[in-house]
């Protein structure tokens, strides 16, 4: 039987569902819609910048560093370009010495590349690309290019590299580079420029390479590059040069530099030169040097542990962070404040007899029986320790410290390299600040009494002292000595001078300074250094000193020969010449070097023949021989160590031979 279809009631339910249809597709619509708008138009701008970082990829372009040279314009750090392997860790999937293994076969890698690649890898980020082997030949890079398919994540990149063509000539002055670590990222990280160090693997470590990190660094610049979907680089849509970082004109002399090294040869010390006018800094010696070439790539662990355990210490900067008593040099400071104080003149004498004693104890001179009849000129030429045992004790500590401060002794000096060391000019003050005990804190009478000698508490550093005699033969003009004597612009040429200005002046008399510049003239030419200055074509002012190691019990000689060399004492020499008109000032230290008449005022004596008169010393030059037995022979005296209620610990008290 036929059923009887009802059509009114079909055609509703078809009208029904097509009702339905077109709302549900005029909704989808209206998403659609929405979602157009909302991507075209709202986030526009959001969307459009990441298809362009998809496409443009931003390459920083790192700059040029700056070149140092010395004031002559000998080149002491530059840059050359070289192509390196490279490894980023992050992307090698399979082993990594399997990878090296393969690599070797293309480049010569030895074992030390492979020491140093790991030690990058404990001290960078996974995702950094280090060097396994730089400076590769043309041949080296031709094979590694054509397996280059072979190895993901390895590529050969065009780097600039670091060169300090002199070697350990003038390397705690020049200092080097290395590879940015951790530590250093951290520091970056903090910077407000922090993005001008994005694609720079190296920063200075040491030296002026770090102290003017900032200018020999110079701007990275950058290149906007449209690149494939694969990521490699179709063109470049612009490009914002770097900006090459300034250059440093030194004021170092680099010949007078060398001729000082080499006058030093094996001997542990420092010396440094100053222009007493301008505080220009001539020749900054610490001895012995190191090459910094060696860290410019990562320092192999073999050469580092070489320095790192050398008994000679050739990383330490002598004369920054070097401390020591500077012995007799101190004495013409001491007479130029008795001047300046009212407490001596110049014709005021002494009888020396070989000794001072103050609360039963004696503080015994140099020369056994004294040096007889001693004024203020026979005390600074001959370097009578009496004489000055006596105006310590008159003068009294804090007022020496008051005097001595304005020379710069016991102050840092501001010079343009970084942890240069304070010292000690001890004063009561300072006693009770560094000491906790009640009973250490305490200023005895006795320990006053060496002080007037350079010994006891004071330790400077060699800088310090050269800055103190500058300013002496500067006529109390204070000037900041400084190692850069200007910086260039290596675009424009333009220069800047670093200390255009005197710092401050002392006020001192001048006849009281001229007194004592003469009586240093005495000293080369007729007392403790005349054998040294002998016959030298110049007149020039001195001052020998001792720097005390080993005190000898009582009744004791002190025996050089019986004792090992780290224990025999510092030899110091301070110097400004020509005597009339100063163009240089010089403290030396020699460690262990003995008497500063012949282990140190010889090399000053070099120093001065080469900047004044052009000579360079000769093996066996029969001018500069010195008669060393002459002075060898004068006698020791015994030492008193001990402590005595209201005079204090007594030290260095067998007296300054010099």
């Amino acid at each position: 039987m036929n059923e009887i279809k009802n059509t009114e009631r079909e055609i509703h339910l078809f009208r029904t569902r097509i009702v339905f249809l077109g709302v549900f597709a005029f909704f989808c619509f209206c998403l659609l819609l929405s979602r157009f708008v909302w991507l075209q138009i709202v986030k526009h701008d959001v969307y459009a910048l990441q298809a362009d970082e998809n496409r443009i990829s931003i390459v920083p372009i790192v700059p040029n560093r700056g070149l140092i040279m010395d004031r002559n314009g000998v080149v002491l750090a530059r840059n050359f370009s070289a192509y390196t392997l490279e490894i980023t860790p992050s992307k090698i999937k399979a082993d990594l010495d399997i990878v090296i293994d393969d690599l070797s076969a293309l480049v010569d890698i030895q074992p030390k590349h492979r020491k140093r690649f790991r030690k990058l890898i404990e001290e960078s980020r996974s995702f950094e690309s280090l060097p396994l082997r730089t400076r590769l030949t043309d041949e080296e890079v031709a094979r590694f290019t054509a397996q280059r398919f072979r190895f993901p994540g390895v590529e050969i990149q065009a780097r600039l590299f670091r060169q300090y063509p002199l070697g350990e000539v003038a390397s705690h002055v020049v200092g080097y580079i290395g590879r940015i670590s951790r530590k250093d990222a951290e520091s970056i990280d903090e910077m407000e420029d922090s993005a001008n160090y994005n694609g720079t693997d190296h920063i200075g470590k040491e030296g002026l390479e770090k102290s003017y990190e900032a200018m020999l660094h110079g701007k990275t610049g950058f290149e906007e590059v449209e690149v494939s979907a694969g990521g490699r680089a179709v063109r470049t849509l612009s490009r914002n040069p770097p900006t090459p970082g300034k250059n440093l004109i030194l004021s170092i002399d680099i010949e007078l530099q060398k001729v000082v090294e080499e006058a030093f040869g094996d001997q542990k010390g420092a010396l440094v030169a100053i222009n007493p006018a301008t505080g220009d800094v001539l020749a900054f010696v610490s001895k012995p040097t190191y090459d910094p070439n060696l860290f410019v790539e990562g320092i192999d662990q073999q050469s580092w542990n070489d320095l790192n355990t050398s008994e000679d210490l050739p990383l330490v900067n002598r004369p920054l962070t070097g401390a020591y008593p500077p012995g007799s040099t101190y004495k013409p400071f001491m007479a130029l404040a008795a001047l300046e104080l009212g407490k001596r003149t110049t014709t005021q004498s002494i009888v020396d007899p070989g000794f001072f004693t103050l609360g039963g104890h004696r503080f015994n001179d140099d020369i056994k029986g004294g040096h007889g009849v001693v004024d203020m000129y026979k005390s600074i030429a001959q370097s009578c320790d009496t004489y000055y045992y006596l105006l310590a004790n008159d003068l009294g500590v804090d007022t020496i410290h008051d005097f001595m401060k304005p020379f710069g002794f016991g102050q840092k000096t501001g010079i343009d390299l970084e942890h240069e060391r304070q010292g000690v000019l001890p004063s009561t003050a300072w006693k009770r600040r560094v000491y906790s005990k009640p009973g250490q804190q305490k200023w005895y009478a006795g320990e006053t009494i060496s002080l007037g000698i350079g010994q006891g508490y004071n330790t400077f550093t060699p800088l310090q002292m050269a800055h103190a005699v500058a300013t002496l033969a500067n006529n109390g003009v204070v000037m900041k000595p400084h190692l850069v004597k200007m910086t260039e612009d290596p675009q424009t040429r333009q220069r800047v001078l670093t200390v255009p200005t005197e710092s401050y002046r002392i006020p001192l008399k001048p006849e009281n300074v001229e007194f004592i510049k003469r009586a240093m003239v005495g000293v080369t030419l007729e007392g403790t250094g005349r054998i040294a200055f002998a016959n030298a074509g110049y007149t020039s002012g001195g001052k020998t000193g001792t720097a005390q190691l080993f005190s000898v019990k009582k009744n004791e000689k002190y025996d050089a020969k019986k004792l090992t060399k780290n224990l025999h004492d510092h030899a110091w020499y301070t110097a400004f010449a020509p005597a009339d008109k100063p163009r240089i000032a010089i403290a030396i230290i020699v460690e262990n070097g003995g008497f500063g008449s012949t282990g140190a005022a010889p090399i000053v004596r070099k120093a001065l023949d080469y900047f004044l008169l052009g000579k360079r010393p000769l093996d066996k030059d029969p001018a500069l021989a010195l008669k060393g037995d002459a002075l060898a022979a004068r006698p020791d005296s015994p030492a008193i160590t001990g402590t005595e209620p209201g005079l204090g610990p007594v030290t260095a008290t067998r007296g300054n031979k010099d």
